[in-house]
């Protein structure tokens, strides 16, 4: 069975030669993207992508963005205050009641 050209998965630094070929030797996305087999529309948010970060452009699996990062820690740590505060509550709870 043939791989679909939709689900092809591309490395970093694939991604930045192919922005290279857009942008330094003037080649068309869409000439790019028939070479690669892929859609003109993921070269250009490829060429777009690099355009707003440069060398953090394209961070792979399990490597975020700076500010990615540190709102996945931010929420980390509002999660588990949650649950401390949950705990907390029952814990009055239970030490308020009257003595039956």
């Amino acid at each position: 069975m043939a791989e679909s050209k939709y689900n092809k998965r591309f490395d970093p630094e694939y991604k930045k030669e192919i922005v290279r070929l857009v942008e330094e030797l003037d080649q068309s996305p869409v000439q790019v993207a028939n070479d690669i087999g892929v859609t003109a529309q993921t070269v250009r948010s490829w060429v777009r992508k690099y355009g707003k970060s440069d060398t953090k452009a394209f961070p792979g699996k399990g490597y975020l963005h700076p500010a990615d990062e540190e709102l996945r820690q931010m929420k980390k740590q509002i999660k588990g205050l949650e649950e401390e505060n949950a705990i907390l509550k029952k814990a009055m709870a239970i030490f308020t009641r009257d003595g039956k």
